[in-house]
């Protein structure tokens, strides 16, 4: 894995009125292998309840910059100490549909236990990069979306955790930059729009 890639990346920005959120990427090192932290979000949450998520949330009128928001939640959500975050770049900001515009962060932190800190967090897991980049672990569906209109959906399946939506097109990104992972050039499936999806 190649972090360096990360390091150089230019991300885009997005800054139409929508309401501001920031995420870290956490990368950890674990039995020699790379490690990527992500959340259970709890199923009492309005939004995207249950479903796999990065440390981060929306901003605060006190944070002074987005990455204080994630840094922030982080520890709000896994006890993550910032003194323990260490930042080595940014991916592009994307547009939810639940109108965030969220900024993913991409940090390196240590590899200890990380439990749920705070009633937003069901669960933490922390899944290998290799798996994750393994062809037979990913898919990804075409959905004609009434208001978004086409849509590729990505689904990231390890170890019983399934990872989709607005964090899995960060997934995406990271992997094409710190991997040598590429997403196919086709969706595996095209579906109806209001098909069931993983919680």
């Amino acid at each position: 894995m190649d972090l360096g890639r990360v390091q150089r990346h230019r991300p885009a920005e997005t800054a139409n009125g929508e309401r501001e959120a920031a995420v870290i990427v956490p990368v950890l090192e674990r039995n020699d292998q790379p490690q990527l932290l992500f959340t259970k979000r709890a199923d009492h949450l309005p939004d995207h309840p249950g479903q796999m998520s990065f440390p981060g949330g929306k901003r605060e009128a006190s944070d002074g910059d987005l990455l204080q928001t994630a840094l922030r939640e982080g520890d709000e959500e896994i006890c993550l100490d910032p003194t323990d975050v260490s930042c080595v770049g940014r991916l592009d900001d994307i547009l939810t549909v639940t109108r965030f515009a969220v900024r993913p962060f991409v940090a390196q932190i240590p590899d200890r236990e990380y439990i749920p800190c705070d009633g937003e967090v069901a669960e933490v897991a922390t899944l290998p990069v290799e798996a994750l980049v393994h062809r037979d672990n990913y898919v990804s569906e075409r959905r004609d979306h009434p208001e978004h209109g086409s849509i590729r959906i990505h689904f990231f399946t390890v170890n019983g955790y399934t990872v989709w939506g607005a964090t899995a097109r960060i997934l995406v990104q990271f992997l094409e930059l710190a991997t040598e992972w590429t997403m196919p050039g086709e969706v595996d499936r095209t579906t109806e729009y209001d098909a069931d999806l993983p919680v």
